[in-house]
């Protein structure tokens, strides 16, 4: 069973809880004096959505934002591979977003994991790392820079799971136990699943193994189909309510159009009245309104779905039994006490939407972290072609301004930091959050980062002039003597030893000079 913090018994911890409680309730006294339409502008985030709805958040999680307005506490926190010293991610301002500059500074020159995630709803519903279960070992938490993103106008960093990566809370308040109504969402990625068990966020059991059917009510989203029949490739949103990821009452889909949502960023909504019924959602996180996918009885597969024998565990990032072979991505998600209604959640959709996940970074053209960029060739055969990814592989094509918009956003990349040397960089993906350009075997790839020392090598870059007097060459950080170089359109790390094709000194001083430019994403 996952552990609790002792320092939830302490006054320090008392202290830190009851401030933003209290001051969230000041807030929205200090709403309802003003008129509906202000107060709505100014302090409805998604828990004060819901609560007006009469559905209040009992848990409410986030690395990105606060989903109260009012809320002024630590969203996660982080502990750092080189002394243990742990640190909280608290809030650039009351209902704000997160300061990411804090978690930075803490762990420069080394790396951290996200040791807790903190619950902002009065319940304390705080997820640990997860321990073993019934289907998986002790889990670790995920690298704290692994999902570098635009919130808000803001750079913030989600959650990266990528297997044996979990987070739990086995002794929680006010979640729902026994066919008692809930509702929930995540914000998460469909460019970043698989069909692993079980990237999972919701209710679950509280001894870490699987008790039987009914026992779990939470989301789950990745290519998975446990029951047929499944439609498209997914990834889908689905229902795990234990032994099953339900699409329907008859566990595969019932409808043809729900082939599965690849969106960058995805809003991800189950509810269930744990008696008679539960409804599934999905939206772009990034534009629109939330689809339903399905509205109607509880499973009739087998028995204990109707009613639910919910416990009222929290997880996050596995399945009840600690299934934990799952890769995802998460940025928010809340639990409601009772059903949402559906303008309650179109009202928490259009709220997502506004946070404008993934946006520009404000910066442009440079080697700055955070800026975006387009990186041309130079040798005379190819000024036309840019570094893009196509089929998660590295390559270069013609890009020009009649090119299509997936050509131009695989052509856009955003520097960060290097991953293993902050005085280098590493190129992120535009359209792809998480993934970054890294070489495997002396190729180069668009790979989700896992946090390991060896991605993080492969994926730094250290740059100098360019070799033949143009731009910019990329030294590899852990091949000093090989440079980021495109030959025969494919893109490698090479030198001039003549060990491999790409090594050929033919044109290599062309071939590993590149220009940095505006880039070709809007």
């Amino acid at each position: 069973m996952s552990q609790r913090r002792d320092s939830k018994n302490v006054s320090a911890n008392i202290l830190r809880r009851i401030f933003p409680v209290l001051t969230a309730v000041a807030g929205l006294v200090l709403a309802s004096l003003t008129t509906a339409s202000t107060a709505s502008a100014a302090t409805s985030l998604p828990c004060d959505i819901y609560g007006a709805a009469g559905t209040p958040c009992v848990a409410a999680h986030s690395t990105t934002r606060a989903l109260y307005a009012a809320y002024n506490g630590p969203l996660y926190q982080v502990q750092r591979a080189s002394d243990g010293a742990r640190s909280n991610v608290g809030l650039l301002a009351a209902g704000g977003y997160a300061n990411a500059a804090a978690q930075d500074a803490f762990c420069a020159g080394t790396t951290c994991l996200i040791s807790e995630i903190y619950d902002q709803s009065p319940r304390h519903n705080d997820l640990t790392i997860e321990g073993p279960g019934g289907a998986g070992g002790q889990d670790t938490g995920v690298p704290a820079d692994a999902l570098p993103v635009t919130a808000g106008g803001h750079q913030v960093y989600g959650a990266s799971f990528s297997g044996r990566m979990g987070y739990r809370d086995n002794s929680t308040s006010g979640v729902a136990v026994n066919g008692g109504p809930e509702g929930m969402y995540m914000i998460t990625s469909g460019t970043h699943v698989n069909g692993a068990c079980c990237f999972d966020y919701g209710n679950a059991e509280t001894n870490n193994l699987d008790t039987g059917n009914g026992h779990m009510d939470a989301l789950n989203f990745g290519t998975e189909c446990w029951f047929q029949p499944c439609h498209g490739p997914g990834p889908w949103v689905q229902a795990d309510l234990e032994n099953g990821l339900f699409q329907s009452s008859a566990g595969g889909s019932q409808n043809t159009a729900n082939t599965g949502t690849t969106a960058p960023f995805v809003t991800a909504l189950l509810k269930n009245n744990g008696q008679n019924f539960f409804a599934l959602k999905d939206g772009n996180a990034q534009s629109g309104s939330l689809r339903t996918t399905y509205s109607g009885p509880e499973p009739t597969t087998g028995s204990g779905y109707a009613p639910m024998h919910q416990e009222g565990a929290i997880v996050l990032g596995t399945g009840g039994d600690n299934s934990n072979g799952s890769i995802g991505s998460f940025f928010e998600g809340v639990m409601t006490a009772g059903l949402p209604t559906d303008a309650a959640d179109n009202a928490v959709q259009a709220n997502v939407v506004s946070v404008g996940y993934g946006g520009p970074t404000g910066t442009t053209g440079s080697l700055t972290p955070g800026s975006e960029i387009s990186v041309r060739a130079t040798t005379a055969c190819c000024t036309g072609d840019y570094l893009r990814h196509q089929f998660d592989n590295a390559v270069i094509s013609p890009v020009a301004s009649g090119s299509s918009a997936l050509d131009k956003n695989d052509a856009t990349w955003v520097v960060r930091r290097g991953l293993a040397d902050s005085s280098c960089v590493s190129f992120e993906s535009r359209n792809y959050p998480g993934d970054f350009l890294r070489h495997f075997d002396f190729q180069f790839h668009r790979q989700p980062m896992d946090g390991s020392a060896a991605f993080r090598a492969d994926a730094t870059f250290c740059p100098v002039a360019g070799k033949n007097g143009q731009g910019t060459s990329f030294r590899s950080y852990n091949y000093s003597g090989k440079y980021l170089r495109h030959y025969n359109n494919t893109v490698y790390i090479a030198d001039t030893s003549g060990a491999h094709a790409w090594d050929s000194a033919t044109s290599y001083n062309d071939d590993v000079s590149w220009v940095v430019g505006q880039p070709w994403a809007p």
